[in-house]
């Protein structure tokens, strides 16, 4: 699939040996000027496929955010190979504005094997898509239309707080990466809020970026089979730790079939502050 053809945010244009440039939305997605941090994994997704152009997919991408990024300002990236083998490859990512590092991310590479042995985590309960509504609004990542499974006392097992929902994406790609860019972009999204939900007597979503100061620190993404992000894919996530000014989450992504093509995990905080935060600006 030609670079013309993706849409402008999963384009990326090598500058010079390694450097890539990238592009926003057209519209801030959070009204924030904080460029989200699913923007910033899709995009070092798109520079190490248009580095081995194709020869191999993403296995894992671990990115963790040293600082925000504007979206009145241009971002570039910068890659390092680690390793190129047959089987295997590595690439580090930096992500910078001007001289200002935003963030690094580790990504793995593979080569498609045949199996030798395979099992896979079972999909849960869930209600068909077909049967809920769709959520109001647009999802962070532009023309992903969502269908909550509205249950906010669901738990898990362990009495972790659990958010489960539908997702897909307006358009299909000839692109492996494309699609796990796609996917990758709407992960960080809602762990936070999650997090949240069982301490509603002491904070609300809303409070974020007002009284306390929430941001992803670090996200893992894993990929486990090619999937295709116009189709339905269930995303269940559940919040495991909060505290010490830290929540930490995990989330699975299955097809409406029940396969197993994704697992991620995320740090982030929620902490105290002593000073007045600028909801368009502070994290």
């Amino acid at each position: 699939m030609s670079m013309q053809e993706l849409p402008d945010v999963l384009q990326v244009e090598e500058i010079t040996d390694g450097r890539y440039r990238v592009n926003h939305p057209a519209e801030d997605p959070e009204a924030r000027n904080v460029v989200f941090s699913g923007q910033i994994m899709a995009q070092m997704i798109m520079a190490c496929d248009h580095a081995v152009k194709g020869a191999k997919e993403v296995k894992s991408i671990h990115a963790i955010f040293a600082r925000p990024g504007r979206y009145d300002a241009p971002m570039e990236l910068q890659r390092e190979t680690m390793h190129a083998g047959r089987a295997w490859g590595s690439e580090t990512l930096t992500a910078w504005q001007d001289d200002r590092l935003l963030a690094r991310g580790l990504v793995l590479l593979n080569a498609d094997e045949p199996d030798i042995i395979r099992h896979a985590a079972t999909a849960p309960d869930a209600p068909r898509p077909g049967s809920l509504a769709a959520d109001a609004g647009d999802f962070v990542y532009a023309d992903t239309e969502i269908r909550s499974i509205d249950d906010p006392k669901a738990c898990a097992p362990d009495g972790s707080p659990v958010l489960r929902y539908w997702m897909r994406h307006a358009r299909s790609f000839d692109s492996v990466a494309a699609h796990q860019a796609s996917l990758v972009w709407c992960e960080p999204g809602l762990l936070i809020a999650l997090s949240m939900r069982p301490h509603a007597d002491v904070l609300r979503p809303e409070d974020a970026h007002h009284t306390v100061s929430t941001g992803v620190i670090a996200h893992t993404a894993h990929f486990h089979e090619r999937f295709d992000v116009s189709e339905w894919l269930l995303v269940s996530q559940q919040s495991s730790y909060a505290g010490r000014g830290r929540v930490h989450g995990s989330g699975s992504v299955f097809t409406e079939d029940g396969r197993l093509v994704a697992t991620f995990e995320q740090d982030s905080m929620v902490r105290g502050i002593d000073r007045t935060l600028d909801p368009k600006r502070s994290m």
